[in-house]
């Protein structure tokens, strides 16, 4: 039995500060308390394609385009559970230059356990709550950096001026 949901948010924020604010969520020191149940983050790959300076890790990061998908999923437990994140960035398509619209697909599969299958779907549903929850707080992360990169590009044209 698979569990799938799919979030949509919208950011009150340009593309770029968005995705910035993205990459910065799982670095910044105080969100180690709204992200405690993410123990740690690795890139397994990467490569720059320098035609199009697109980025690719599990991330594809087209600047020109304005999109990033960034693809997810757990190694930890990965025997028993298996969890696949992709979640999408782009322009907002009713004000492109201003907001940003986020949508995130999430999968939660257990893996069959033989004796106790039975309990696999209410482990799933159990999995799929806290997924929420936890997505709601780093959505609520992102949220913070994007006030901060904001604040640090006003007082950056305010000395400019």
């Amino acid at each position: 039995m698979v569990r799938a949901y799919t979030q949509e948010h919208v950011y009150h924020h340009p593309w770029d500060r968005v995705t910035s604010a993205a990459f910065r969520k799982f670095t910044d020191p105080s969100a180690s308390t709204s992200l405690s149940h993410v123990l740690d983050v690795h890139t397994l790959s990467r490569s720059l394609d320098p035609s199009t300076g697109r980025l690719r890790t599990t991330t594809v990061v087209d600047p020109v385009g304005r999109s990033m998908e960034v693809s997810v999923s757990n190694v930890g437990l990965r025997g028993l559970i298996e969890v696949e994140e992709r979640s999408f960035y782009g322009p907002h398509p009713d004000d492109p230059g201003r907001r940003t619209a986020f949508r995130q697909e999430t999968r939660i599969r257990c893996k069959p356990l033989s004796a106790i299958t039975a309990i696999a779907g209410k482990v799933e549903s159990r999995c799929a709550e806290r997924f929420l929850q936890n997505s709601q707080k780093g959505r609520e992360v992102v949220e913070r950096i994007c006030g901060y990169l904001e604040a640090e590009s006003t007082r950056s044209k305010s000395a400019i001026s």
